[in-house]
């Protein structure tokens, strides 16, 4: 039986710290994000697909069905 999809990761900021709670897209990936407590402009790291696998407590939800994240 496969595993449930998470759809909620928190989000935190590698600028200020500033952690917030979001949902996920299933449909699209989320390549910016902006900061609730410093307006930073959030962007993938080198490698990742999306903000919610460089910043998140969860991956996307294509990589958490290990699938190819935004082909």
């Amino acid at each position: 039986m496969a595993a449930e999809l998470q759809l909620e990761s928190t989000l935190t900021c590698p600028h200020c710290g500033h952690q917030a709670t979001e949902t996920m897209p299933t449909n699209a990936c989320q390549y910016f994000y902006e900061c609730l407590g410093c307006s930073e402009l959030l962007r993938p790291k080198s490698g990742d697909c999306c903000v919610f696998c460089s910043y998140g407590t969860v991956a996307c939800p294509p990589i958490q069905e290990q699938k190819s994240c935004c082909s």
